[in-house]
């Protein structure tokens, strides 16, 4: 009895093994961007941001592009983008530096 409980127990941990030592997480390839038919801007100071594919936890949803208040002269826009981070890819919105 004491044997097959040890059996069943290295069964069960080893079989635990390769899901842990799997680093990555699989996400499908991002869609290609859709083409967006860019608006005339509002009156003031605005700058285009485009849109982009957002990953919801099941799938890719579009997040339409739109027109974002422009910050001051000196600050530089970055638009959004997928950057790896800890062994995994995230999505750091469009922002001002």
């Amino acid at each position: 009895m004491r044997n097959r409980l040890a059996l069943l127990t290295s069964v069960l941990l080893l079989s635990a093994v390769p899901a842990l030592a799997q680093p990555y997480a699989y996400y499908p390839p991002v869609p290609p961007p859709r083409y967006e038919v860019v608006p005339v801007a509002p009156p003031g100071r605005y700058i285009w941001q485009p849109g982009h594919w957002q990953w919801s936890g099941r799938g890719y949803v579009w997040v339409g592009g739109r027109y974002v208040p422009r910050y001051p002269h000196y600050a530089q826009y970055a638009p959004g983008g997928w950057v790896r981070r800890g062994g995994t890819w995230v999505w750091v919105p469009a922002h001002w530096r």
